[in-house]
């Protein structure tokens, strides 16, 4: 008998125990990606309720217009780091909107570091190692299923290393993969 009553009490005062769980929503501790458009892998480390380090390794793609000379596509591994700040998830848990594998909106000081490109057709020209620093805003889903989209730009400054110039540019990222693990 006394298992029925703590069943009950518990079945009874379960929307309590979810509604005080989502009052102080918390970006996930650990969480692991794989991105599928440029394959990546991504490693997302919560080390406050709101703030966390995203680490990302990936290849991606450039196109470069020379004018006169015709333009051309690069492909180049890349390493990505993000200090992302998730300021809306209070607002989102208000709005009995999920924030669980960090659902949310965020702001983030990004640096990418672009390895010299991979090319083996002729209409692709090597580039150089490249590093951008950008202030950036973002949002990032995760639906059923684990299927997640995220998106972020911004402007930053690129430095070429082995041409020693740099210069302003856009970053733009937009990912689909899912979160393993969960």
């Amino acid at each position: 008998m006394k298992f029925f009553q703590s069943f009950f009490l518990l079945f009874l005062f379960a929307p309590f125990f979810t509604i005080i769980a989502q009052d102080n929503p918390t970006v996930e501790k650990n969480q692991f990606k794989i991105n599928m458009l440029l394959p990546g892998f991504v490693y997302e480390h919560g080390f406050s309720n709101k703030n966390t380090l995203y680490s990302e390794l990936s290849f991606g793609v450039g196109y470069r217009d020379s004018g006169f000379n015709g333009s051309s596509w690069s492909f180049y591994p890349s390493i990505t780091e993000q200090f992302r700040h998730y300021y809306n998830l209070e607002k989102r848990t208000n709005k009995g909107k999920v924030t669980t594998n960090n659902s949310g909106s965020f702001v983030a000081l990004h640096a990418d570091y672009r390895f010299r490109a991979i090319s083996s057709n002729e209409s692709h020209i090597p580039t150089e190692s490249s590093f951008t620093i950008a202030p950036v805003w973002g949002f990032e889903r995760t639906y059923k299923r684990n299927f997640n989209l995220a998106l972020y730009t911004g402007v930053g400054y690129n430095i070429n290393s082995d041409l020693n110039d740099g210069g302003f540019v856009p970053v733009l990222n937009f990912s689909l993969g899912w979160v393993i693990g969960k």
